[in-house]
């Protein structure tokens, strides 16, 4: 659907609301489920919705895409695909130049000046000018009263930007990440002073809001920008409820083998080499883990084919019971849970570092083993949670204990424990985590008349 596809909004009163994500279903990257379920609330909370997102084939070519994600968008949401080029993934040889071909190196540099020619975001900058030029055209068929922009990448800031630039649009900033700040090792990811930290400088200090995952994120934002602190809130990712997991709230059945699970998305940055020699160990010394299986569900990498080194290490290691099962439809998420009686939280380190998926583990009831930096975000959402299982650290005997204790808690923890986890997670429903941001932008100071000219002044 392009941007003429937009419905003009007419005698519609209802604020209209322009969501811009790259990532958005049928994408299947890590976002895409606080994408959709922003969106859906949105339009449940009463307000016309209008999504910017690349094309289907951006993702089904690219990045790997759950097709079973689109049905899950509120049908009165109208959704405005752009086409999204990325020459560096591209492999089909008929459309490389004879540059690319004969001299690889300088084909890429000179791929990588042209991305930030416009916006400092390599692989994602060309996109700014089709972003502006539908933002604009949405607006000029049905105009815009707030723009919320999620990131990353951070080019998505851009449509927001242009709108408050030429009509006095408000717009929230919806940071998934963070563009300067590294998570991983909290150092900076772009200059001091440089085009980055000042862009972002100047779209923090127009924005109405800015959201951000955890409270470490927008500490570390709001003491580098003291100016817009209080305008910077955390909205947790949350668990979907309509996708979450059933609690257990009974021990497995005794005369079977445990299996542990993961579900989501691997990185480099993650532990998995630790965590395989630790399950190892923990196989062959802890009585509750006899032939017990390791189940790794999702993606091996960013992209839609498997990382051949984390893929050669899981089946290393096919002698000890794990397996790796490829991704898995979003829809079909609570019956995988179903085959796990503990679960395995593989996170990269940083204090910065959380992650959507814990929250949707919190949801089942079952043990879950921390693998990651104890000083790890998540950590901060799963304490209290009775049956949690973290490292103290990455060692092989500590991540065997861990997993020894949770296979043990897996066994013999009874319901009122398990029935006090189930309870534990209702506070992370991502419904609740929305539900002060879209209160506070119910009255929008921007309401237009149905000529479109703005009444009020904006934020």
């Amino acid at each position: 659907m392009g941007p003429s596809a937009v419905a003009d909004g007419g005698g519609d009163r209802r604020p209209h609301v322009l969501y811009v994500a790259w990532g958005f279903p049928p994408s299947r990257s890590g976002g895409v489920y606080r994408a959709l379920a922003t969106v859906n609330a949105f339009a449940a909370a009463g307000f016309r919705v209008t999504v910017l997102t690349a094309a289907r084939e951006t993702f089904e070519r690219y990045t790997g895409a759950d097709p079973s994600l689109e049905s899950q968008v509120r049908p009165e949401v109208t959704v405005v695909r752009i086409p999204f080029e990325w020459p560096a993934l591209e492999t089909d040889l008929r459309r490389w130049s004879a540059l690319r071909m004969f001299a690889p190196d300088r084909w890429r540099e000179r791929q990588r000046r042209r991305d930030v020619s416009s916006f400092p975001e390599v692989g994602y900058g060309p996109w700014r000018a089709p972003l502006e030029e539908a933002a604009l055209a949405v607006h000029a068929r049905s105009p815009v009263d707030l723009a919320v922009a999620s990131a990353n990448p951070s080019v998505d800031f851009t449509a927001a930007d242009v709108l408050n630039r030429r009509h006095g649009v408000p717009y929230v900033m919806d940071y998934r990440d963070a563009w300067m700040l590294d998570v991983f090792d909290g150092g900076l990811m772009h200059p001091e002073g440089g085009r980055v930290d000042r862009l972002e400088k100047d779209l923090l200090g127009r924005a109405r809001e800015v959201w951000f995952v955890n409270e470490p994120i927008r500490d570390w934002h709001a003491r580098r920008h003291p100016d817009v602190a209080a305008r910077m809130h955390v909205v947790a990712n949350g668990f979907d409820p309509e996708f979450a997991p059933r609690p257990r709230l009974a021990p497995p059945d005794g005369s079977r083998p445990l299996t542990f699970g993961y579900i989501g998305t691997l990185s480099r940055k993650v532990p998995l080499h630790e965590f395989t020699q630790g399950w190892a160990t923990a196989r062959s010394t802890h009585p509750d883990l006899g032939l017990a299986r390791a189940e790794v569900w999702g993606h091996l990498g960013y992209f839609s084919i498997p990382s051949s080194a984390m893929l050669r290490l899981v089946e290393s290691h096919a002698g000890d019971g794990l397996t790796y099962h490829g991704p898995v439809p979003k829809t079909e998420l609570r019956d995988v849970y179903d085959r796990f009686d503990a679960l395995l939280l593989l996170l990269g380190a940083g204090r910065y570092v959380t992650s959507g998926k814990v929250f949707e583990y919190a949801a089942t009831g079952l043990p879950i083993v921390s693998l990651h930096d104890p000083v790890n975000a998540a950590a901060d959402v799963l304490r209290g949670y009775p049956l949690w299982f973290p490292v103290t650290g990455l060692s092989t005997e500590e991540i065997s204990d861990a997993l020894g204790a949770a296979a043990a808690a897996a066994r013999r923890a009874d319901a009122g424990t398990r029935e006090a986890c189930a309870a534990f997670a209702e506070q992370y429903r991502r419904d609740l985590q929305l539900r002060p941001r879209l209160q506070a932008l119910a009255d929008l100071p921007g309401r237009r008349t149905s000529t479109g000219a703005p009444v009020g002044e904006h934020a």
